[in-house]
């Protein structure tokens, strides 16, 4: 009984032994994570330093705080390359992989963006959309049409081609006679009429080797068709979602955001800390927005609101101009100027465009000072509207419909002007005698032939062939020396009998 007992306290024992063990092992095995999370950014319209500010500040949270995947949703034409490379380098920098996702359908990821898509660890893009066309605008004018890589030796001028075998010919018996010279003498042999870069090809080669050298890097780093973004540089060349997929510029095409996490589900990347598998399955986006000041700067960068506000500046100052001590159009003038200063900083500009503009703003000022009958006001007008159309480069262009109600609001205003002094010149002297003639009184006494009359508010003597009766309404026809001749008003209707004839 003794040893009956003993049995079952030692399997009750190991009973208890065995579970505990289990239940230490249940602990110690990780807990799958149902709480893996992710953000949304977004870049909609040009890329400036508010946009820089606003991802780069977003990416770094979120690689901080560990999250799962960072999709940046992309749409836009472009924009500066310090902001870029600000965006560039905080992708570069993060823990969390970083998705690039052109969207929704229709949108584009031209220059600017193509490079911010090369640096991404998976690129993707909706059906529908374009990518491309990376060739570098430098700030305050656009690239020249002739580009210094047309030829092998873009020192070599056109006379210097050669367009025939005997000139070939030529050429190839000239180079053997060269190697026959001596050292010394070949030290001596300088290239004839051999020009070097201009100054401006020479820096715009810098720019576009520079470019090139960047995002062939970019395309190097995430294994993507280097060759192809060279050309989208030198040749600015565009291309649709589904032909960047089949030349491997792009990883994915995906008709939306689910679609784009299952696709990236198990792909491995190369982050910052390593290589990292994404588990996209089930994962909790969260969409984060600019600031309020951030998103008002990118409002301003905008070119269809650059424009409004050096128009709002414009019209402001040259009212303030033209009825000064007015202060407020004067105050708002300078205010949208100062903001539309803001906005050409960020902006790639026409420096023809620009200029342009301010002679049309300096003809219609010329117009409200030294009136022309609306000729000189008129130039004005067609110069302001052409800088408008030309002062952006393309993909930056002012939309037709703001250009338009733009000049109709400058032409309103033009033509209130010209109204204005027109009818300044239309009624006769203000002050004086003159001024007086053919002005409306009333009789105030009367004697006879001659009498005293109210006028303007004024008591005048006067005189008149007709005798007249205090009360009458009479007419100034001429004044002599400080008598008026005056002639009884005609009835300005059957009410006039009922008026007093009291003055």
């Amino acid at each position: 009984m003794m040893a009956h007992q003993i049995r079952l306290q030692f399997f009750a024992g190991l009973l208890a032994l065995s579970a505990l063990m289990f239940g230490l092992s249940a602990i110690a095995q990780p807990a799958p994570d149902t709480n893996r999370s992710g953000v949304i950014l977004t870049l909609n319209g040009a890329v400036t330093p508010p946009v820089a500010q606003y991802l780069a500040r977003e990416i770094k949270a979120a690689s901080d705080s560990g999250k799962e995947i960072i999709i940046l949703e992309i749409d836009t034409p472009g924009g500066l390359m310090d902001s870029m490379k600000t965006i560039i380098k905080a992708i570069l920098a993060s823990d969390t992989p970083v998705a690039t996702y052109v969207s929704p359908q229709g949108a584009r990821s031209a220059s600017a963006g193509l490079y911010i898509m090369y640096s991404a660890h998976v690129s993707a893009m909706a059906p529908a959309t374009n990518t491309g066309a990376a060739t570098p605008v430098e700030v305050g004018g656009t690239p020249s049409k002739d580009s210094p890589f047309d030829e092998n030796d873009p020192g070599i001028g056109d006379d210097e081609k050669t367009d025939s075998p005997e000139q070939a010919d030529n050429i190839d018996a000239s180079e053997s006679t060269d190697e026959t010279a001596t050292n010394e003498e070949a030290e001596k042999i300088e290239p004839a009429d051999s020009d070097p870069l201009s100054t401006p090809n020479a820096l715009r080669a810098k720019i576009i080797n520079d470019s090139v050298a960047y995002i062939r890097a970019l395309a190097e780093e995430r294994d993507r068709n280097a060759d192809w973004a060279e050309s989208a540089v030198r040749d600015a060349v565009s291309i649709t979602a589904n032909e960047a997929l089949k030349l491997g510029v792009v990883d994915i095409v995906a008709d939306d955001i689910d679609d784009l996490l299952t696709q990236m589900n198990g792909k491995t990347v190369k982050t910052a800390s390593g290589d990292k598998t994404l588990v996209t399955e089930n994962v909790k986006l969260e969409r984060i927005v600019a600031t309020l000041a951030e998103r008002i700067l990118s409002f301003i960068a905008d070119p269809n609101v650059a424009v409004i506000l050096m128009s709002l500046a414009t019209t402001g100052i040259i009212i303030e101009m033209w009825n000064p001590g007015s202060i407020f159009p004067g105050a708002v003038g300078v205010t949208c100027l100062l903001l539309g200063f803001y906005a050409f900083q960020v902006l790639p500009y026409n420096g023809l465009g620009l200029a342009l503009i301010g002679v049309g703003a300096v003809f219609m000022a010329v117009e409200a000072y030294t009136p022309t009958l609306g000729l000189i006001g008129l130039a004005g007008l067609i110069l302001f509207g052409f800088g408008l159309f030309v002062v952006f480069p393309e993909g930056f262009r002012v939309s037709t419909p703001v250009i338009a109600t733009i000049l109709v609001c400058a032409g309103g205003f033009l033509a209130l002007v010209l109204f204005a002094i027109v009818g300044s010149r239309s009624h006769g002297p203000m002050i004086g005698g003159e001024a007086i003639r053919k002005r409306e009184g009333v009789v105030d006494d009367w004697d006879g032939r001659e009498g005293w009359v109210i006028v303007e508010g004024e008591r005048w003597r006067a005189r008149s062939d007709k005798p007249l009766s205090p009360g009458d309404k009479v007419r100034v026809v001429e004044i002599e020396g400080l008598v008026l001749i005056v002639k009884q008003a005609k009835s300005t209707g059957f009410l006039s009998g009922l008026q007093p004839k009291e003055a």
